[in-house]
């Protein structure tokens, strides 16, 4: 199982990012996905979760109405579009798969993660 993140950078508060997770390893569409998310002195923060077949979507109350994941089974990917972005975002986002098709299911596996700072 590998989940490689990507699209992370330096962005000024108002703007947006689009996270991108390519997986390979296993059968893509048969699992949820998750995004969490780590800031410097704070716990890990499940940011969003999305069933296998992209039917159910939860968010965390902090991204609400600002943040939405998708998914592309065709192309195993998984998405994060942030928009109105805010200092408090700034993190190292993490992708991250259950171990099954359901947003209940505990995460089994990371990526490595993708800084996203949000400065002016």
């Amino acid at each position: 199982v590998q989940l490689v993140e990507s699209g992370g950078g330096l962005v000024q508060p108002g703007g947006s990012l689009r996270l991108s997770c390519l997986a390979s390893g296993f059968t893509f569409r048969s699992y949820a996905m998750s995004w969490y998310r780590l800031a410097p002195g704070k716990e890990h923060e499940l940011v969003a979760t999305i069933t296998s077949t992209g039917g159910t979507t939860n968010y965390a109350d902090s991204v609400k109405g600002r943040f939405t994941i998708s998914r592309d089974n065709a192309k195993n990917t998984v998405y994060l579009q942030m928009n109105s972005l805010k200092p408090e975002d700034t993190a190292v986002y993490y992708c991250a798969r259950r171990s099954g098709g359901s947003y209940s299911r505990p995460v089994d596996y990371w990526g490595q993660g993708t800084q996203v700072t949000v400065s002016s």
